[in-house]
């Protein structure tokens, strides 16, 4: 496995750690036990790792704050801004997945039945709201 780059492990501004470097590891491991580890371009593994962290981000403000924000001005209650921020990176960390995917179903002579890592990220963050991390 390559290192891990240090942005993936840069403390929060709230101070908890990132999620990155742990998303990354296990996506690494996923697909090396594939054969694939190789045949993924490991910026695109790093983009999933940062997108799907900052998808945790959001969603676990949202259990903090609600979905609902004060407009800054006027005072009155908006959409929390989480929300959206929260479906853009589910958006854009799926998309990211089924690139790394579409790798794994090319270069693989067996389908492949079982959980896939994001499966593993809904689990993460259920732990995570229960402090279980």
């Amino acid at each position: 496995m390559p290192p891990v780059k240090k942005y993936l492990k840069a403390k929060q501004k709230n101070g908890l750690e990132f999620d990155a470097a742990d998303i990354f590891k296990e996506t690494w491991e996923w697909l090396g036990e594939r054969g694939c580890e190789k045949l993924v371009n490991t910026q695109l593994i790093e983009q999933y790792a940062v997108s799907v962290s900052r998808w945790i981000q959001c969603e676990e403000c949202i259990s903090k704050f609600g979905f609902l924000a004060r407009h800054p001005t006027t005072g009155n209650a908006i959409a929390s801004p989480y929300v959206s921020m929260s479906r853009d990176y589910m958006k854009q960390s799926s998309q990211l997945w089924f690139q790394i995917f579409q790798v794994v179903k090319e270069n693989n002579a067996t389908t492949y039945q079982g959980s896939t890592l994001q499966d593993d990220v809904m689990e993460r963050l259920l732990r995570s709201r229960k402090g279980m991390n």
